[in-house]
């Protein structure tokens, strides 16, 4: 074996599973398929949704690829109601302002989704979450350890928590209201961590409706060489 695969610290890899070329092509076919079926949603139910499951989810987001493994997120799930008002309410004062401000052909670009500063949704879901990233970590004397890559694993971080909900059976919405440091606030953050989205989770209400939209086909967003 080469000096690479006897280093300390390191172990066999135990937890690969390979497939046949055509049941890798199966199964492929299969998740591209159910990754099409998900929409973004805006109108929630209130039904409940078991915590187990959105704690299998985000179990599933933390197994997410990191710059120097150093894992640089944080998710606070809110299922309490009181919470979820408050977030609601300091997330529609924060759209206020911004589409009082924005740019009109930001506007325009918005106004095929009917999207507008109120968020009921924000209180209406089961569960929000709340995704920060740790812009540095704290080492055990209390200084400061330089994370690296940040937003970048926190973006696939939040990827995988997005195909594991729902792969679940639940829809979402990824919401980035600006400026977010009222989440921090609410939710008795630390300073290190800073406030990147959240993510509402929950059962599509019913007769819930979502733009008629299409993606941009693998052509267009793929090139093999």
């Amino acid at each position: 074996m080469s000096n690479e695969l006897n280093q300390p610290g390191f172990v066999p890899l135990a937890s690969y599973e390979e497939y046949s070329p055509a049941e890798m092509e199966t199964r492929s076919r299969a998740f591209a398929a159910a990754m099409q079926r998900r929409r973004t949603i805006r109108q929630f139910s209130d039904r409940p949704v078991p915590e187990s499951v959105i704690a299998a989810c985000v179990e599933a987001a933390g197994t997410a690829p990191s710059g120097a493994h150093q894992q640089p997120w944080h998710f606070v799930v809110v299922g309490d109601p009181g919470t979820k008002r408050a977030i609601r309410e300091a997330a529609e004062a924060a759209e206020a302002e911004f589409y009082a401000t924005a740019p009109a052909e930001w506007l325009a670009v918005l106004a095929p989704l009917g999207t507008d500063s109120h968020k009921p949704y924000l209180e209406m879901a089961p569960y929000l979450i709340a995704v920060f990233a740790e812009r540095y970590g704290l080492k055990p004397d209390g200084s400061r350890q330089t994370h690296y890559y940040v937003s970048e694993s926190v973006g696939i971080a939040t990827g995988f928590l997005l195909a594991a909900l729902h792969h679940a059976g639940l829809a979402t919405l990824t919401h980035t209201p600006n400026p977010m440091a009222f989440l921090s606030t609410i939710l008795d953050r630390p300073a290190n961590e800073r406030a990147v989205m959240l993510v509402v989770a929950g059962y599509p209400a019913t007769g819930a409706r979502v733009p008629d939209l299409s993606r941009k086909p693998l052509g267009e967003i793929a090139t093999f060489r």
